[in-house]
């Protein structure tokens, strides 16, 4: 295998010209299908749509939508001519928003209807009062004097809004060769998306990533999975989020497979969506998978077709990807390991891997990614088999973060070293495992304690569907273990019981001082759970414990 220099729009057309008749994107639910072809001639419209309205090499376009029809469509409308997509998480509300359009400097903005309990329309008019008096194409706007143009992702009009049909529309009142033009300025080392980390503390930090990278990220990602253009991949989740846009997205776009839409999770309409579709590939987080697993039509869907598919995004339970092995017939399950800084992949566990090795680690580095675990203090490599953080160099660490170049010192070191904030642990072989955050890591008394040990653990236990492991304030020993845990439907289990399953299995000061069990654990919109919100409810329990006494 060898790095590859097309950019994005380079490989869509690739493909249009040596499969244009293959199926390329499928939405099962409404039954919307394009050919590579035709796909690419929507792309190509769009783009010239965006042209029209202002959009040039380096404008800065966000987009924030499900992953809804056309949302590829803007993505690679933008790439194609120098754009900079921004993804703005589909979770945010007014304040995060109003943050990022002003940190990337969005001169674009694309939205849909929105989720959840808010509408993206009202939240947009709620910022931008002058917008319904404006002239499409000609905002002007004092708090965001950046932003032109937002364009609505569908049919429907709304004042001072531009709709995708009218982008198409005035598209083809620009001539191809202007198309073209812009199109020969794109090089495969230009920045082509920005994305902004989750934000789950501090302010959120807009990632840059070039076509270069996540393209070839995509590309060693599908073929460390086999792919081949006979694969068709359900994808469920966001493409926001670099699972989506790179870890699914552009390993289908470089092998030229077919890629199958799930606009918002939902278990049912990933099943339905596989069933009907014969889907070979499925990705998903952990929660998704288990989501899968346990809807109660699950036994009504042949899933049969499944061959392989990515567990990532947060901590993957050997348990789990057996269960997902065996009752998804998901035999050739992996998992990823990396960071939206690494754009994203640094490790993948491969179908020539052993099973087990697929199971319960999370696999050897990618082609052309140096990786290093290093003690956080000295910053030497630790030996194998030592624990240390882990650090990522090579083609695949981000430009840095947008207008933030402290932060990117931050995180990049004079050597060219990403640091993960990750711990982990490289065997003789050269299989690496995640242990954890260090700042996760529990420190009760003089041990040092991490969560995804006593996770592992409790997961095996019969009756838990999904546990996480957070620490808590002790005046006594600094901090306490405690856990959260989600059981499978009909199980019941209590606080002693589990206590009891430790006792004589892990060490004394690894079993939980408390445990709670609750239905859900607060998540992101990509799917990683906030820890940081179950360490605030079980302070809160504690002080209002407290009071009462």
């Amino acid at each position: 295998m060898e790095l590859q220099e097309k950019t994005v729009g380079e490989w869509l057309e690739y493909w249009a010209e040596v499969t244009p008749d293959r199926e390329y994107l499928v939405y099962p639910d409404r039954n919307l299908r394009f050919t590579w072809k035709q796909f690419n001639r929507r792309v190509d419209d769009m783009a010239k749509g965006l042209i029209s309205i202002g959009v040039k090499r380096g404008s800065h376009v966000g987009i924030w939508a499900t992953n809804v029809p056309d949302w590829l469509t803007f993505l690679y409308a933008g790439a194609k001519i120098g754009a900079v997509i921004v993804t703005v998480n589909t979770n945010y509300k007014q304040n995060e928003l109003e943050f990022l359009i002003k940190d990337a400097d969005i001169q674009t903005l694309c939205i849909a209807e929105g989720v959840f309990n808010g509408s993206y329309i009202d939240i947009v008019y709620e910022m931008l009062p002058e917008l319904k008096d404006s002239q499409r194409g000609y905002l002007k706007s004092e708090r965001f004097p950046n932003l032109k143009n937002v364009i609505f992702i569908g049919q429907e009009k709304y004042r001072g809004m531009y709709s995708a049909a009218e982008i198409l529309l005035l598209g083809s009142n620009i001539e191809d060769e202007t198309l073209e033009s812009e199109k020969k300025q794109v090089k495969c080392h230009d920045v082509v998306t920005i994305q902004y980390t989750s934000g789950t503390t501090g302010f959120p930090k807009g990632v840059m990533l070039t076509h270069y990278q996540i393209t070839n990220n995509g590309y060693f990602t599908g073929a460390g999975m086999g792919y081949t253009a006979d694969d068709k991949l359900c994808c469920c989740v966001p493409l926001f989020h670099c699972f989506g846009a790179v870890l699914s997205s552009m390993s289908v776009l470089t092998h030229g497979c077919t890629q199958v839409m799930v606009e918002r999770f939902d278990p049912l309409t990933v099943l339905a969506s596989v069933h009907k579709e014969r889907c070979t590939v499925l990705n998903g987080v952990p929660a998704m998978f288990i989501d899968e697993m346990n809807h109660p039509m699950f036994e009504m869907f042949d899933l049969a077709s499944l061959r392989t598919g990515i567990m990532a995004g947060s901590p993957c339970p050997a348990e789990l990807m057996r269960a997902v092995a065996t009752k998804m017939h998901i035999s050739g399950i992996t998992s990823v390991y990396g960071l939206t800084e690494s754009s994203p992949g640094m490790t993948h566990s491969v179908l020539e891997d052993s099973f087990e090795d697929r199971c319960t680690t999370v696999g050897r580095e990618y082609p052309f990614t140096e990786i290093a675990i290093m003690d956080p203090e000295t910053g030497e490599e630790c030996p194998v088999g030592v624990q240390g953080e882990v650090c990522c160099r090579g083609y695949l660490v981000m430009k840095g973060y947008y207008k933030n170049p402290d932060a990117t010192a931050g995180v990049i070191d004079r050597d060219g070293w990403l640091h993960s904030g990750d711990l982990g642990v490289k065997d003789g072989r050269g299989y690496y495992c995640i242990t954890g955050r260090i700042k996760d890591m529990i420190t009760k008394g003089e041990e040092n304690i991490f969560p995804r040990e006593i996770e592992e653990f409790l997961s095996r236990l019969e009756g838990v569907k999904d546990v996480q492991v957070v620490a808590v304030p002790s005046e006594k020993y600094g901090e306490e273990v405690c856990a959260f845990v989600i059981l499978k439907d009909g199980a019941i289990l209590t606080e002693d019981v589990i206590k009891d399953y430790c006792r004589g299995k892990i060490a004394r000061h690894k079993i939980p001082e408390y445990i709670f069990f609750v239905d859900e654990f607060p998540m992101t919109e990509s799917g990683k759970i906030q820890k940081f919100r179950l360490k605030e409810l079980i302070v809160r329990f504690l002080e209002e414990k407290s009071r009462i006494r």
